[in-house]
């Protein structure tokens, strides 16, 4: 009797500290820039230091033949043996059903998940809970997180309500995603610079 009690007690004391050290190595990685910059292939050679099952989640949607191309050529740069998972709206949702069984999920991108919500009429409130809902789980779930997105603040003011909203939101959500994350890079000309590393704070 004490003999099974003190094994259950082994076992469960074992349990707790493997989840403990799979948590610590746990990140969060948020990698911006701009169009063509190289963010996606940096962000699948990043993804190769998490050993493990690997899942990728897609946003975008073929809505013309161009759009259907560029998913194309996506997937021939993806490795074989990871699972591509695609959602343009519910993205928390499928990290909450898809995140323990994973070591790493990449998401890719950000600002296509929020022209899907703007065409979709989402609200601004509305997206930017979705957005705060999709961290809060990206945080509780194993597996880590790659944030990928566009850097769309950095040319002229646009001529329309519409693609100012775009702008507006991608500004906000970024700071947030970067608040969170535990690595932010910012990708130049396919060269990556390291603005955040983990354990840096920034009040901004």
């Amino acid at each position: 009797m004490i003999f099974g009690f003190w094994i259950i007690s082994t076992l469960w004391s074992l349990c707790s500290l493997w989840q403990k050290c799979f948590m610590n190595n746990k990140k969060i990685i948020f990698i911006t820039g701009g169009v063509r910059s190289g963010k996606s292939q940096f962000a699948l050679k990043l993804a190769q230091n998490f050993p493990g099952p690997k899942a990728y989640l897609a946003t975008a949607q073929a809505l013309d033949n161009e759009m259907a191309e560029r998913i194309q050529r996506h997937k021939k740069n993806r490795p074989k043996d990871w699972q591509t998972l695609e959602e343009p709206l519910q993205l928390a949702e499928v990290i909450q059903e898809y995140g323990d069984r994973f070591r790493l999920i990449l998401l890719d991108c950000l600002t296509l998940w929020i022209s899907n919500c703007l065409m979709a009429k989402w609200e601004e409130k509305k997206i930017l809970k979705g957005a705060a809902q999709l961290l809060k789980v990206s945080r509780g779930k194993r597996c880590s997180v790659i944030f990928v997105s566009n850097e769309v603040g950095l040319g002229i003011v646009p001529d329309n309500p519409s693609a100012r909203a775009f702008r507006d939101l991608s500004g906000l959500i970024h700071q947030r995603v970067a608040r969170q994350a535990d690595e932010v890079y910012l990708m130049v000309s396919g060269i990556p610079q390291k603005i955040k590393a983990k354990g840096q704070v920034h009040s901004a």
